[in-house]
């Protein structure tokens, strides 16, 4: 399968998605960290790729999303932004509601 099209399918397939170094909970920057945790803390369930082990992935992804820094969160299919963007979002309440409305739509 087309490297594009594996990340069309994780987009379309995940309603929060995180593409970041490492994993939740063995974060491998500080980035990818910061933004694990504002993600984690709006309590709902979401799926991450560790681009660290999907080189592919990580060259392709900044052209499809037209977004050249990691971490990158999606959210029902659109993307959100870097952990800059999801920590003001989440300051503010608003990657709370974006992400409340992003799994309950998934879940029915």
């Amino acid at each position: 399968m087309d490297i594009i099209e594996t990340i069309k399918e994780q987009i379309a397939n995940n309603a929060i998605l995180l593409y970041m170094k490492g994993s939740p909970n063995a974060p491998q920057c500080g980035f990818s960290s910061k933004a694990a945790q504002v993600v984690m803390a709006c309590g709902e369930k979401f799926a991450y790729v560790d681009i660290l082990q999907n080189p592919e992935i990580r060259a392709n992804l900044p052209k499809y999303a037209n977004w050249p820094t990691f971490p990158q969160l999606w959210v029902g299919g659109e993307l959100v932004g870097g952990s800059d963007i999801m920590v003001e979002m989440f300051e503010n309440g608003e990657l709370q509601t974006l992400v409340k409305a992003a799994s309950a739509k998934a879940d029915a």
